[in-house]
C-alpha cells in the first residue's frame, strides 16, 4: 500500500509540474490570457508541496521523481501534443522507471 501511495504522490506531483509549466508555456508562447499564468503558478507551487508527502529524504525523492517526470513528459507529449513516442523514448522511459524503483523502493 505504501508503494501505491508513494507512486500516486509522484504522479500527482508530475501532473501539477507538467500541467503548470504547460499553462505558463501557453501564456508566454501562445498569448493565452493571464489566467493561464495564474493557474499555472498555483499548480507549480502545489508541485513543490506534494513531494513533501513522500516518506524518503529530499535528495532521494527528487532523484527518483526525475525518472517519473521523464515518463510523464513522454506521455504528456503523446496525449496533449500528439507526438507519438518512438522506441527510444519507450526504452529511455523504462530505464528511468527502473531507476525510480532502485532509488526509492529497493530494500536497504
Amino acid at each position: 500500500m505504501e508503494f501505491l501511495k508513494s507512486m500516486g504522490y509522484f504522479i500527482l506531483a508530475g501532473l501539477f509540474e507538467i500541467g503548470g509549466g504547460y499553462l505558463i508555456w501557453l501564456w508566454l508562447r501562445e498569448g493565452k490570457g493571464s489566467s493561464y499564468a495564474i493557474v499555472g503558478a498555483i499548480m507549480l507551487t502545489l508541485y513543490g508541496v506534494i513531494p513533501t508527502l513522500q516518506p524518503a529524504n529530499f535528495g532521494r525523492v527528487y532523484a527518483a521523481y526525475g525518472g517519473v517526470f521523464i515518463v510523464l513528459s513522454i506521455l504528456w507529449g503523446w496525449g496533449i501534443d500528439k507526438v507519438m513516442p518512438d522506441k527510444f523514448d519507450i526504452i529511455g522511459g523504462v530505464i528511468s522507471l527502473l531507476g525510480v524503483l532502485v532509488i526509492m523502493y529497493w530494500p536497504r
